[in-house]
């Protein structure tokens, strides 16, 4: 969206129609299951993990469909806006944020291939250690049990419509 539409409002965001996708990934990454059931860390660093996991997800099921796939840029900026408005709201200043958000963004690239490979492959041993080296961990002996909830999930996401995806409507 260029500035001059922005000033004037004369053109929607095209991230606007993402964004109930973008609060479903978030409502769903802090759901207290993922952190009571499967071991992830209660920190800000293990919420930002199940988002970047949660993400990953949506981002891999956009991609196993041709009209969704070209959108996965416009769900990944609307991630990249939440991070930079979260990392100054910490108090995190100018200078960093830029730095600090690349880092993020290599981070989440780094899980997406980890995590494409094991999925695809189905290999609950890979994604285990994935996960391991992915997500903070309060308990590491419960690696497998959330390689197995993210494993429904990613199911869940393969039987959700294009539309529903869109609406951030998850399919049971």
């Amino acid at each position: 969206m260029t500035f001059f539409a922005r000033l004037f409002g004369t053109q929607e965001d095209p991230r606007e129609q993402w964004r109930p996708l973008w609060h479903r990934v978030v409502e769903e990454a802090r759901d207290p299951d993922w952190y009571r059931m499967c071991g992830v860390a209660d920190t800000l660093e293990g919420r930002f993990d199940m988002v970047t996991l949660v993400l990953s997800l949506a981002i891999l099921r956009m991609e196993t469909d041709e009209d969704l796939a070209p959108h996965t840029a416009l769900l990944t900026e609307l991630f990249v806006e939440d991070m930079e408005g979260q990392l100054r709201e910490a108090g995190i200043g100018d200078p960093t944020v830029g730095k600090k958000i690349g880092n993020l963004m290599s981070s989440m690239g780094g899980r997406l291939g980890a995590y494409r490979t094991a999925l695809a492959a189905e290999d609950r041993v890979a994604l285990a250690d994935a996960l391991r080296r992915n997500v903070t961990m309060s308990q590491e002996d419960e690696a497998e049990a959330l390689a197995e909830r993210m494993i429904r999930l990613h199911k869940r996401l393969a039987r959700t419509d294009a539309a529903q995806l869109r609406a951030g409507e998850f399919a049971a």
